[in-house]
């Protein structure tokens, strides 16, 4: 329970705002290009809890790392409430999408570079050693929750980000067609993880992620 317990205080933080700095990311960008809906109910803003979904942001991200501790491994992920946007108030509703849905999954690559340059502060500053501290712990959490969430959502799957951006990106009468699997993404998802699919197709992103994390050791 001890082990648990300095678990969760390791990977509170770098969980909350991965999935928080996530939606907040999404709901800028959208008012950058036209929608203020996000703005207007008070969600660009990086307080957690305009972001926190009990089930999501808690509950998942608790279960799936008590069973990763049993299994000694497993996919430690949540989400957030989601931020709304309206595309139809997008200037360029189409277009646009791309960057606002491209949004969420870059704030994770740029988190996840933070984590590598506070843990490098924090050894050249004398708080770390380096050898599986407490900062040293945390800052490696901060940056497999953030690679992690970052692949998840770039897969080519709506609702996922990546289903937005290959909506944006093929020819109209395509991407309404593409667009129709939508109501049947996450269902698609929890079939993809139960066959163990899931990991090998978000490999190919994490090995990306990797090599842009690495470049700031």
């Amino acid at each position: 329970m001890e082990n648990l317990i300095q678990t969760i205080a390791v990977y509170a933080l770098p969980v909350l705002f991965a999935i928080t700095l996530h939606e907040a990311a999404h709901g800028y960008v959208a008012r950058h290009f036209g929608d203020p809906t996000a703005y207007q109910a008070g969600r660009i803003t990086l307080n957690p809890l305009k972001h926190i979904d009990l089930i999501g942001t808690i509950v998942v991200p608790l279960v799936l790392l008590f069973v990763s501790r049993l299994m000694g491994s497993g996919l430690l992920f949540g989400w957030a409430k989601p931020v709304p946007v309206n595309w139809s108030r997008l200037r360029r509703p189409k277009r646009d999408m791309l960057w606002v849905a491209l949004a969420g999954p870059a704030s994770n690559l740029f988190q996840a570079i933070f984590w590598v340059l506070f843990w490098q502060f924090m050894l050249w500053a004398g708080f770390t050693q380096g050898q599986g501290d407490f900062w040293t712990l945390m800052a490696h959490a901060g940056v497999q929750i953030n690679l992690v969430l970052m692949a998840l959502n770039l897969l080519p799957l709506p609702p996922l980000d990546g289903g937005r951006i290959v909506f944006s990106l093929l020819p109209a009468r395509l991407a309404w067609q593409y667009g129709r699997i939508e109501p049947y993404g996450l269902i698609i998802l929890i079939v993809l993880m139960m066959l163990g699919w899931l990991w090998p197709l978000m490999m190919p992103l994490l090995r990306f992620g990797e090599w842009v994390v690495n470049g700031f050791l």
